[in-house]
């Protein structure tokens, strides 16, 4: 492998003993994917801010320790707790310490504590064309597919081993070469009156991720065309079903202005017609709920954003929550500051609804145990819920949510599903 003078002078120590020990990472990476040189990127995105157990505090405190700096602007993703309203959840307080100190070694080290799992939300968004590397599942799928910068999937601690040396193997999605599709999913049997639904996206990411593997999906003949809150939701579902780190729509997405362009003239490895029963099926698959009594509804993985809270306040207006189901919005300190400003949040306190910022229920052990089914319209949610939490979860639209919050079980209207 070629290395630059600046890969040589990270790995002799010349920048220091945290920039040589994240150099020593990325080099070690980059000779197991077989990686021929290295690359510079502008920006990265931090996903191991989530504490998980004593070795990532370590590894943190460790690298804070050596004085290790970010060399490019680098975000952090969700943390382990909500800073500054922990303590009015469930939280054990020797947990939240420890989170809480993860917290402060990657603030140590000069990164962006915006604490958000859609980065992309924020002034810290990437052009197209960027080489960044990125964290967190979601966020990886729509810098490379939405805003169509280029990042492979950047697993914890490699992360931030990336934002010290600045520097990444030039392979994966990062090369041109790398990001045409390979398996074309036609939707011309889907109607419009369920592609344009918002709860149509999160259940065509989770079958998007189940059929696609390892290979670049490529969505063609969508009818109706989709908000960027709708590619959020794609995105996040194909990213958590399967391992989507890149989905092109013909027409839509920057790299895909034509199906020819989006296979970069390629023949297809696979053309698949996707029938309304399919989906209905993969829609069946997000629902592990038995019965009809709620104890939560939680919106916002990944978080909600300021259009999203613009339009649940509307459906919460002059409506209340049954007293045995807590209503929970998870979303970003940037969004939430936005939405207070803006008025929003008054309908949401008014209906007996609560805002988490900084993280989610998947990432800090928040809820009671008495918290038994939940109901959400987010399909990461949906999909993660059961097995990381123990719930039983509901599915539904935010209509429905809302529907169901109010009535104390699981709600539907009537819709074309």
């Amino acid at each position: 492998m070629r290395l630059s003078g600046r890969d040589q002078a990270l790995l002799a120590g010349e920048l220091g003993p945290a920039a040589r020990m994240a150099a020593s990472i990325l080099v070690r990476m980059a000779e197991v994917v077989g990686a021929r040189e290295m690359l510079d990127i502008t920006r990265a995105h931090i996903d191991a801010t989530i504490y998980v157990g004593d070795a990532g505090l370590e590894f943190a405190e460790r690298l804070a320790s050596l004085g290790g700096r970010v060399a490019v602007p680098s975000t952090l993703n969700v943390s382990g707790l909500d800073e500054h309203h922990w303590k009015e959840w469930s939280v054990p307080s020797d947990w939240a310490e420890k989170a809480h100190r993860q917290m402060v070694a990657y603030q140590k080290m000069g990164t962006i504590p915006i604490w958000t799992c859609a980065p992309y939300q924020t002034e810290h968004r990437p052009m197209p064309g960027e080489q960044i590397a990125w964290g967190e599942s979601n966020a990886i799928a729509f810098a490379n597919s939405v805003l169509g910068a280029r990042t492979e999937r950047y697993p914890d601690y490699l992360d931030i081993a990336a934002a010290i040396a600045g520097r990444v193997p030039a392979v994966g999605l990062h090369l041109e070469e790398n990001r045409g599709g390979q398996l074309v999913l036609d939707l011309k049997a889907i109607p419009e009156s369920i592609a344009a639904r918002d709860d149509f996206y999160p259940v065509l990411g989770h079958f998007v991720g189940k059929v696609s593997g390892e290979r670049i999906p490529v969505v063609a003949n969508l009818s109706a065309p989709p908000t960027e809150d709708q590619l959020k939701a794609l995105g996040a579902a194909a990213s958590s079903s399967g391992s989507v780190a890149l989905f092109h729509i013909v027409g839509v997405t920057p790299e895909a202005p034509t199906l020819e362009v989006a296979l970069r003239g390629r023949h297809p490895e696979q053309t698949m017609e996707v029938s309304l029963d399919e989906l209905r099926q993969a829609r069946r698959e997000l629902e592990t709920a038995t019965g009809e009594e709620l104890d939560l509804v939680v919106l916002g993985s990944p978080h909600f954003s300021f259009e999203e809270l613009q339009k649940l306040a509307p459906l919460l207006e002059g409506r209340e929550r049954h007293p045995r189901v807590t209503f929970l919005v998870t979303t970003s300190r940037v969004m939430r500051d936005l939405a207070a400003a803006a008025g929003l949040l008054r309908s949401l306190e008014a209906f007996g609804g609560r805002v988490t910022v900084d993280t989610c229920i998947l990432a800090t052990p928040m809820l009671p145990k008495s918290v038994r089914r939940l109901m959400t319209s987010s399909g990461k949610y949906a999909l993660y819920s059961p097995g990381l939490l123990g719930v039983e979860v509901a599915y539904g639209s935010l209509e429905d949510c809302v529907s169901s919050a109010v009535a104390g079980r699981v709600m539907r209207e009537h819709s074309p599903w």
